[in-house]
Order: structure tokens, then C-alpha cells, then sequence
């Protein structure tokens, strides 16, 4: 399985973020005291006694706030809250409880999950403010003193955390390759998954919204093994009307997030649909492997260059997913299905792929004497040296003499250049420029 998770929660200015930084031991979240300043999940891995874990950071949630902002921070603490086996609640110890405490505490117990509750900035364990007390009415069990600030009783909080895990949490992680299969409501995800398996395991209704919750299965095809993660379709936020719902699209949501490759579905009747470039642009974001596949193939009347034309439509639509493979299927007739599966596992491979730090050299001294970098006042971009530092997605790190100098659209050049030559089909590229004497972060 993959590593646990914990969530980092609480009303806005209570010191997640810096409670987060000390955590993972480098600066990751902005810490400013103002409310609000944290809008998404902030994900880093960290490590306590040889056991490794993702911490979450998350904005401060208003649980009653109809500001777009806040709405949305809280949708995102949800998620982050959805996918943990810990939560950490943390509270100002020593402002008391408020009436946002309250709100906070009455959704973390709706969760059903194990939750710690956490009395921030407290700099004196030994003398405890009055107020602290009154954190017992949260009904969340006996608060633990930390400071964040000073980094006191952060190793006791870790050490709770680490028994809190349940059963089996840091086991090895299962090298099936996970396939999330995304997309709107009634767009086919769980016609597919039923003709990859043969078998009716996943209820399929045209009514949008049959499937709740986000269904892994299991299957083997030859040596390879795959977990197929079929997911709630994602509708717009305008059209998410009731809790159930709105907690599908949180799943599907952290379906993505722990995926290998994306299936983002396409309903060939409608079109790309603006549902679709943000459910893409979600799989894009999380740096997952992508691949295009449009369903319903069968139901649409076919002339010269049909699959042509569609395609050059999606390519102008979803623009920034330029290298990601489209694939015409019918689910339901089965049609087209047989190189789906490979392709799923070239593209988790180009995910994981490396290239050798001599090669890259090579071909990056190759590509910059067919084409001159560029120059701003007299003073020309010059590239020292190039290595690959990670994967899912790749990630390449260059030193260079100024990174002013680097032109987007030379960038873009040297990575059609690296595509060129390795592929990469499926995984989007990713580039960081340092200038020379610059150190590496982390």
C-alpha cells in the first residue's frame, strides 16, 4: 500500500503551516500571520523513527463561511481529511476554544477517523494557560501541548501519531500499476472497467452518479498486475448539491492523487466539454501519467478523417496535454480495448523512466548547436550542465548562467528535443533552472 497519510487541520492562524515546515524539517509552506494564507493541500513526505509518512498541510477551514475562497480551502481540507489515517487538530492553547473550535471538532467526529487533538503555541508545557482546560469540551480526548514555534513536544505528538497508525500502515508499497479512471458523470468509466475484467463488477446505470465512492479492483494480465480505481464522475461545483455527492468528488479527486496513470474519459457524443479540461487539468496538476480515451466511439456517424478531425479538436482543447496518447474505444462493445492496458503500462514506465546524466549532456550540447539559446542585451543564456533528479513525472534540473535568459519557448524546444529522442508518451516534463553557484533546496 502507499505511505500513510496524516492531515494537518484547524480554523485559519492556529500554526499548521509552521507546525508543518518543523515537520518535514525545510521551509514547504509560507508561514505569514495572516488567516487564510494556506489554500491547498501542501503535500511533503517526512520521517520518524525509520517510518516514513505523507503530511498534509491544509488551509484553515471556516466551517460556515460563504466566501468562494474559504469554501473552497474547506473543500480541500476535506479531501486531505478524506484520504488520512490521522488527523491532527490543532488549536490555539492559548486563546481557548471558540466557536470555530466547536464547528471544526463536530465535523472531525462525523469522520469517523482517528483524530489527535493538538494545543498549539503553547511555550511552557510546565505552566499551562487557564484556558486550556476548556479544549476537553471539543470532546476529542486529552489535548497534547506543542510549540511549534520553539519545536517542544513535537516528538511526543510524532511518537502518538506513529501509534495511532493502523495495522500494516508502513508496509511495503504493492507494485500494481493504478489506473484511475476519470471523467464526468455517465461518460462510461465503469463500462470500461467491466470489459477489462469480463465481469459485472461495477454497477452501470445512465443514471449520472451510480457510483459513490471510488472502487479499486485488482486484476492480473499476464506478469503485470493493475488496480483499476473507478471513480465517481466529477461535475462541476455548481452542480454538486448535496454532501453525498460532494464527497464522491472529493474521492475521486484522491483517486487521482494516488494514481500511477489518469484514464480521463472523454464522451465522443458531446465533445471536450469544460468539465473535461478540468478534470484533465486535475490529473496534469498531480504530475500523473495521462491518457486520453474517448468512449462511445460506436454511437458517432463516421466520415473521411471523423477520428481525424476529433482528435485535432481534443489537441485544441486540452493544449496542455499535448503528450498525452488519444485512444477511440467503445466500452460497452468492447471495441478497441486490447492495447488500452498496454498502453497504461508504457506510460507509468515513461513516468518512472531515467535518462543517464551523460546522455542527457550529450543531447543537450547537441540541441544547443543546432539551436543558439537565447540572448538579452549582449548577454547570451549559456547551460553548464543537465541531470534528471526525478521521476513521476521527470523532473530535469539545469545550471545555467542566468535563468532571466531562458525563454519559455526555448525551453519548450529543449524538451521537444528530450522527446525526441526518449519518448516520454503519456507523462507531462518537468524543469527547474538554477543558476551556478545556487544549491540545491532540501
Amino acid at each position: 500500500m502507499s505511505k500513510p497519510i496524516v492531515a494537518v487541520v484547524g480554523r485559519p492562524n492556529v500554526g499548521k503551516s509552521t507546525f508543518f515546515n518543523k515537520v518535514v524539517g525545510r521551509r514547504v509552506s509560507i508561514v505569514e500571520d495572516t488567516p487564510g494564507v494556506t489554500r491547498d493541500r501542501i503535500y511533503a513526505e517526512a520521517e520518524w523513527c525509520g517510518k516514513e509518512f505523507i503530511i498534509i498541510d491544509t488551509g484553515g477551514i471556516e466551517p460556515d463561511s460563504d466566501d468562494i475562497i474559504l469554501s473552497q480551502m474547506r473543500v480541500q481540507a476535506e479531501l486531505a481529511m478524506e484520504t488520512a489515517q490521522v488527523i491532527l487538530f490543532l488549536v490555539d492553547g492559548r486563546d481557548g476554544v471558540t466557536a470555530a473550535d466547536h464547528d471544526v471538532a463536530n465535523m472531525l467526529r462525523r469522520k469517523k477517523k482517528d483524530v489527535i487533538l493538538v494545543a498549539n503555541k503553547i511555550d511552557h508545557p510546565t505552566r499551562l494557560p487557564e484556558d486550556f482546560y476548556d479544549l476537553y469540551e471539543l470532546g476529542l480526548g486529552e489535548p497534547i501541548p506543542i510549540s511549534s514555534t520553539n519545536a517542544l513536544g513535537i516528538g511526543d505528538l510524532l511518537d502518538e501519531v506513529m501509534e495511532r497508525m493502523p495495522e500494516g500502515a508502513f508496509e511495503e508499497e504493492d507494485d500494481s500499476i493504478k489506473i484511475a479512471i476519470v471523467g464526468k458523470p455517465n461518460a462510461g468509466k465503469s463500462s470500461l472497467v467491466n470489459a477489462f475484467l469480463g465481469e459485472d463488477r461495477v454497477i452501470v446505470s445512465s443514471v449520472a452518479g451510480t457510483t459513490r465512492d471510488s472502487i479499486d479492483t485488482p486484476f492480473v494480465r499476464g506478469e503485470d498486475k493493475f488496480t483499476l480505481i473507478d471513480t465517481a464522475g466529477i461535475r462541476r461545483k455548481s452542480k454538486v448539491i448535496d454532501n453525498i455527492e460532494r464527497y464522491s468528488v472529493i474521492r475521486a479527486l484522491s483517486a487521482i492523487d494516488r494514481s500511477d496513470v489518469c484514464f480521463v474519459m472523454i464522451d465522443a457524443t458531446e465533445g471536450v466539454t469544460e468539465q473535461d479540461k478540468r478534470i484533465a487539468g486535475e490529473a496534469h496538476n498531480a504530475g500523473k501519467g495521462v491518457v486520453i480515451v474517448v468512449n462511445k466511439w460506436d454511437l458517432v456517424k463516421k466520415e473521411t478523417n471523423t477520428m481525424r478531425d476529433f482528435e485535432r479538436m481534443i489537441r485544441n482543447e486540452l493544449i496542455f496535454l499535448a503528450y498525452a496518447p488519444v485512444v477511440f474505444i467503445s466500452a460497452l462493445k468492447g471495441q478497441r480495448l486490447e492495447g488500452l492496458i498496454d498502453m497504461a503500462k508504457t506510460v507509468a514506465e515513461n513516468c518512472a523512466m531515467r535518462v543517464p546524466t551523460g546522455q542527457l549532456n550529450s543531447l543537450i550540447a547537441d540541441a544547443v548547436m543546432m539551436n543558439n539559446p537565447p540572448s538579452d542585451k549582449g548577454r547570451r543564456l549559456k547551460i553548464y550542465y543537465a541531470a534528471q533528479v526525478g521521476v513521476k513525472p521527470p523532473l530535469f534540473s539545469f545550471k545555467v548562467n542566468d535563468r532571466q535568459l531562458m525563454h519559455f519557448s526555448y525551453a519548450r524546444y529543449l524538451e521537444n528535443k528530450i522527446r525526441d529522442a526518449y519518448g516520454f508518451s503519456g507523462t507531462s516534463l518537468k524543469f527547474v533552472f538554477r543558476e551556478k553557484n545556487e544549491k540545491e533546496e532540501g
